[in-house]
């Protein structure tokens, strides 16, 4: 029958159990930073929890100072050959892990396994200073529990306790935990993540350069990059664009952009666009995850500042035509914001004459195709007089008709890869048609540049936000057009409509596991994906977003008079106070009712002393028994029988637990039976 197996480990030692419940435990907790060590120090991790797991299945001594030592040294030689330091978070983490597992060479004492138990506790925490996401989040909730285990069973020397039974009083006590940590939660003062570094939380993204292939690249990850919630009915997908770094410089191989503030050797720079006059406005909600650059990606026209809670330090407002809005360093932390996009960009503005050469200039000698092609086209007669509008739309209209491909691996190019995609090849992704349109207007004499950011959005809102993925990452154009100002030009949309309009991204070829499940079911991946994200963006906004604007709101709700920081300072107080005296109450109600016995034997002792029977903590009820049995004889046979019946109660094989209130009453309606002897006084009732 499954209800007699034994369970697992159930023929094991009990220090064996417990060091391989402790490795798998240890496991567990550094296996997401496995990922991010050096393959070394990861293998080296895993090598050294194996031979203590060997050492604990043959019962063999644990090895001494010097292998040791040896491990140490190598471990931080690797981590240094790394990181180049052996300071920081991540050359800190790796030497961490590396820490836990020799340590646990080294479990010959209770207070060894504490410091194990102290390391687990904190490698959870390091945890968060990657990831912050729900599944990240539950992981780690699993770690802690394990690990209160572990605590529990190193508080229960004797015996075998099982692991379900420790696991159970762990929970216990951390359920107990749950309402102070929901008061601190929900009113101590927000502060930003301590766990939040500048700069450190983004892997992938936009740049603030670009070369043929960047994007490509980027377009391959699902990760999303923020979400957006309106207010209202949302734009159409193929007007959905959010505005990244503006690539002026080109250099003949990457575009880059222009350092912050850009400076111009003549004073007539440019004439500020005029805003656009009163009228309504996009109005969205945007949280947007870790960035690699310093730039915000708002939709296309932000002319007025986004707001954050916490506010953006560092933010810079756009001077100059780019409307670009800058932060003093990158964002290390996902972040939520409300901005404002204008329904038209800002019209109007005079480019200044150093602008309009930079802004038509390319590196001699390059790309001599591209440019004869061009001004052959310039030299038709309908386009001999045109102005940068119809020069523009001649080109988008020559990719139409040209046979130019849309695809996420068009090979490399060597040589000139523009003048090679332009006039031969004819396949790339959005970077090369960008690059190639602005290289074609810079020949007609138009000032031109790339715009480097978002375009378009998952189809199907998830939980009320619009999900934009690093996939979606674009590459457009503008081009000056006097009188008007600068004006979007978005060369994919000629080539790959669908691209834009409907947001439908080139996906890279499925592997193995992902082609086999799409096959399978083709529409499970996509829906396991979206039920995640809902849960992800609920945490974020939920938890990780909740901020003092919440907290404020919260005291609202609650009918708070007064609602500021000192309101909420005295209402975690008195949170605290009236939760701390709940638990006092409840442990003394707990002790009383978890300890009946010592209470029964102190009543039991007054008793028995009116009956000149001398009692010690000791003493077993058979013994009483036969002490008073010799003190008063027949007299007191109710009580020796009432004695007599609670040591069975509570001694005999078998025996179910003794009522101890029931057996009090039988044992005074037995005193007031019983005769004292003669030359005593009767006792009291």
């Amino acid at each position: 029958m499954v209800s007699m197996l034994p369970m697992p480990g159930a023929s094991l030692p009990r220090d064996t159990r417990d060091t391989f419940f402790m490795l798998g435990l240890i496991a567990w907790t550094v296996g997401p930073h496995l990922a991010r060590l050096p393959l070394g120090v990861g293998a080296l991790c895993l090598a050294v929890l194996a031979w203590r797991a060997a050492l604990a299945w043959r019962d063999a001594a644990l090895p001494g100072r010097w292998p040791l030592l040896t491990v140490l040294l190598l471990a931080a030689g690797l981590t240094w050959r790394e990181h180049h330091t052996l300071l920081g978070r991540d050359a800190g983490i790796t030497l961490l892990v590396v820490l836990m597992a020799l340590k646990t060479l080294e479990l010959r004492a209770r207070r060894d396994a504490l410091v194990v138990f102290f390391l687990g506790f904190f490698l959870v925490l390091t945890q968060f200073l990657y990831s912050q996401s729900l599944l990240s989040a539950a992981a780690m909730l699993l770690s802690v529990w394990g690990w209160l285990t572990a605590l529990t069973l190193a508080h229960m020397p004797a015996g075998r306790p099982p692991l379900r039974e420790a696991a159970g009083t762990a929970l216990r006590a951390a359920l107990l935990g749950l309402p102070v940590m929901l008061a601190l939660f929900l009113l101590f003062p927000r502060i930003p993540p301590l766990w939040s570094m500048p700069g450190d939380g983004a892997r992938t993204g936009l740049s603030d350069h670009l070369r043929l292939g960047d994007v490509a690249e980027l377009a391959q990850d699902d990760s999303v990059a923020l979400r957006l919630r309106f207010e209202g009915a949302p734009p159409p997908l193929s007007q959905l664009y959010l505005r990244g770094p503006v690539l002026s410089r080109y250099d003949g191989l990457s575009w880059q952009a222009e350092p912050w503030p850009r400076r111009s050797p003549v004073p007539e720079r440019v004439a500020p666009a005029q805003p656009p006059g009163p009228g309504p406005g996009l109005r969205y909600e945007m949280t947007l995850e870790p960035l690699r650059i310093a730039w915000l990606p708002l939709l296309d026209y932000a002319t007025t500042p986004p707001q954050a809670e916490p506010p953006l330090t560092g933010l810079r407002a756009p001077d100059d035509d780019s409307l670009q809005w800058r932060l003093r360093s990158p964002l290390g932390e996902r972040t939520r914001l409300s901005a404002v996009a204008a329904p038209a960009r800002p019209q109007g503005g005079v480019l200044s004459r150093w602008d309009r050469l930079q802004l038509t200039s390319l590196p001699p000698g390059l790309h001599p195709r591209t440019r004869a092609w061009a001004r052959a086209l310039a030299a038709q007669p309908a386009l001999l007089h045109a102005d940068a509008r119809t020069l523009a739309q001649a080109v988008l209209q020559h990719l139409r008709e040209d046979g130019y491909a849309y695809t996420l691996s068009p090979g490399p190019y060597e040589g000139d890869a523009i003048d090679e995609f332009w006039m031969d090849r004819k396949l790339g992704f959005c970077e090369h048609y960008a690059s190639a349109f602005v290289v074609v207007m810079r020949s007609l004499g138009v000032p031109a540049r790339i715009v480097t950011g978002y375009q378009g959005a998952d189809p199907t809102p998830v939980d009320g936000y619009w999900v934009v993925r690093q996939s979606n990452a674009h590459a457009w154009a503008e081009y000056w057009q006097d009188g008007q100002g600068w004006l979007r030009a978005d060369p994919t949309a000629a080539v790959a409509p669908d691209r834009i309009l409907r947001s439908t991204a080139l996906r890279p070829a499925s592997g193995l596991v992902i082609g086999t499940l799409d096959s399978v079911s083709p529409g499970l991946r996509l829906q396991l994906r979206r039920w995640l994200e809902t849960w992800d963006n609920r945490w974020n906004q939920w938890v990780l977003g909740y901020g003092r604007q919440q907290q404020f709101q919260l005291l609202r709700d609650w009918g708070w008079p007064e609602v500021d920081a000192a309101a909420l300072a005295r209402l975690l107080v008195l949170c605290l106070a009236a939760l701390g005296l709940a638990g006092a109450g409840w442990a003394w109600w707990d002790g009383r009712r978890q300890a009946p016995w010592p209470r029964l034997q102190r009543r039991l002792a007054r008793r028995l002393a009116r009956w000149d029977v001398p009692m010690a903590t000791t003493d077993s009820p058979a013994a009483l028994a036969r002490r008073l049995s010799e003190r008063h004889g027949e007299g007191a046979a109710p009580m020796v029988a009432a004695l007599q019946a609670l040591q069975r109660q509570r001694y005999a094989p078998g025996a179910a637990p003794a009522d101890l209130g029931a057996w009090w009453r039988r044992f005074r309606s037995a005193e007031r039976r019983s005769v004292a002897a003669p030359s005593l006084p009767r006792a009291r009732p």
